[in-house]
């Protein structure tokens, strides 16, 4: 069953996203995953406290993605990004 990480991302500032764009993508397509989305989003209803960006990565499987998250390539970007910007992400199954 597929599944997908969404991130919620808040930048403090930018500096890190140059490289962490340049590994990123190879890093997800190594582990079957597909960006399906990287946008501010919009409140449809409700009065959710909104970041700035939303990540959507689709995944064959729940374990696809983690095998993505535990990745020791991974671990070296998290801390790149956790360096510039305020991330959360959670897993979801389809």
């Amino acid at each position: 069953m597929a599944a997908y990480a969404i991130g919620y991302v808040t930048l403090r500032n930018t500096e890190w996203q140059k490289e962490y764009g340049a590994h990123m993508p190879a890093l997800t397509a190594k582990h079957g995953g597909k960006l399906l989305a990287k946008t501010a989003p919009q409140t449809l209803e409700g009065s959710p406290v909104l970041p700035e960006a939303m990540v959507v990565i689709e995944f064959p499987s729940a374990e696809y993605a983690q095998a993505w998250y535990n990745d020791p390539e991974h671990t070296r970007l998290k801390a790149l990004r956790q360096s510039g910007a305020d991330f959360s992400m959670v897993l979801v199954g389809a």
